[in-house]
């Protein structure tokens, strides 16, 4: 039985998500953040030395990071390539492109958004108003103009199909989900970019997104 390591509101939804895709069964192991720290418990750390979600059991085999465990999912059991572009095709291409630049580029900037926003907010008293305009001064500088560089090459690349790897939906779009899914709860008014909030409809529609929420549970990004 595959079990996934899940964490509330986390990049692991995504690896529900494929499972449901694929019509696999899996146990779902729930996990969830400290409400004041929003970290993950320590418990965690008994799967991986990193303390982090997702992780995935199947059988004598364990994965870390999701994108890892896509791959593993798709060598493993996408033997029809229903969810893949063929390798070494133009679409297999971008979807290895799409797959890695989920966490390689799109994130950090997101990550650096949500540091530096409550970076004021855990400030002493004292010396709050210098954090705050220290915060300001990289975000306005820095952090949203690398947001909006990725929002607009997002939108752009949306157009052609409403997809990341070609014409049909693939697990690239899993991956992309959640990089565009936190994006437009903190960093992009999605009114600017219809692509990527036609995207997000279109995916949050799908059956396999939704059961996959049922057994993740609460996620802040539906």
């Amino acid at each position: 039985m595959i079990v996934v390591h899940h964490l509330n509101n986390s990049r692991s939804q995504r690896v529900l998500w494929l499972l449901e895709e694929l019509g696999l069964p899996y146990e779902v192991r729930r996990y969830e953040r400290n409400p004041a720290t929003m970290l993950a418990p320590p418990e965690l750390k008994a799967v991986h030395p990193l303390g982090k979600s997702p992780a995935l059991d199947d059988g004598e085999v364990r994965v870390a990071e999701t994108g890892a465990i896509i791959e593993y999912l798709l060598d493993a059991y996408d033997l029809e390539g229903r969810l893949r572009p063929a390798r070494g095709t133009a679409y297999g291409r971008r979807f290895t492109y799409w797959l890695h630049y989920a966490e390689g580029s799109a994130m950090p900037p997101l990550l650096l958004k949500l540091v530096f926003s409550q970076l004021p907010k855990r400030a002493p008293g004292l010396v709050r108003p210098l954090v705050n305009g220290v915060a300001a001064k990289a975000q306005a500088g820095f952090i949203d103009p690398q947001l909006k560089t990725h929002a607009d090459w997002q939108e752009k690349e949306l157009a052609a199909t409403g997809w990341f790897a070609g014409p049909d939906f693939s697990a690239a779009d899993i991956m992309m989900s959640f990089p565009l899914e936190a994006a437009a709860s903190r960093a992009v008014d999605l009114a600017a970019y219809p692509n990527i909030a036609r995207f997000l409809q279109t995916i949050h529609a799908r059956p396999a997104w939704k059961r996959a929420l049922e057994r993740g549970g609460d996620y802040a990004y539906a």
